[in-house]
């Protein structure tokens, strides 16, 4: 089970609100990027919580639900595909995570930042590599974000279905692929990601 060292060592440092932040989306041809925010209580890490990518999609979202009833606060947010395409990837998951932090109520004071780049955001942060397989906040941040933006890919299924969205969520798989060359891309897909049909 994942502890709240990182977290416990801030309070201990006179920081009151804990945030985790983590994102879903950043290698998806298509769709928004999602990010959530999650403050923890102390002493109720839901049980088998960890990196939503160690998760099977039934246990992540029953995790899901268990966070959203527990912890004290939590956001999810995102940035658009036309944001992705002005600004380029990170820059759009930088700020979909500001967004998120933005979201709480309450407020977090700290923010520990999944991957290792935290720059600009409006309170102090840190970035932790792995950081959803070490701290429980940034853990439940990616359960939160992951089931959002999975549940968000079968609305975007439904709008279109000869992409086959709902089976590879966005990723550049060879089924999806072949269908952006039989239908050309759809006004969800992000044009940085998809200069391959240039070439074609």
């Amino acid at each position: 089970m994942l502890e709240l060292t990182l977290e416990n060592q801030l309070y201990a440092a006179g920081y009151t609100a804990v945030c985790g932040v983590d994102e879903a989306g950043r290698g998806p041809l298509c769709g928004p990027v999602v990010a959530a925010a999650c403050i923890l209580r102390p002493g109720a890490v839901p049980e088998g919580l960890n990196d939503s990518k160690k998760l099977t999609p039934r246990r992540r979202e029953e995790l899901f639900e268990q966070i959203r009833a527990s912890a004290l606060a939590f956001c999810v947010a995102e940035a658009s595909v036309r944001e992705i395409d002005e600004l380029n990837i990170l820059e759009a998951d930088l700020l979909a995570m500001r967004r998120a932090i933005a979201g709480l109520s309450p407020a977090a004071d700290f923010a520990l930042i999944d991957g290792n780049v935290a720059r600009d955001f409006p309170l102090p942060a840190r970035a932790v590599v792995h950081g959803d397989a070490i701290s429980p906040s940034i853990a439940a941040a990616s359960v939160l974000a992951k089931v959002t933006r999975d549940r968000l890919c079968l609305e975007l299924d439904r709008m279109y279905p000869q992409y086959g969205i709902a089976q590879h969520k966005g990723y550049g798989t060879r089924a999806h692929m072949e269908a952006l060359r039989r239908y050309g891309p759809s006004p969800i897909h992000r044009k940085q990601f998809i200069r391959f049909l240039d070439r074609a």
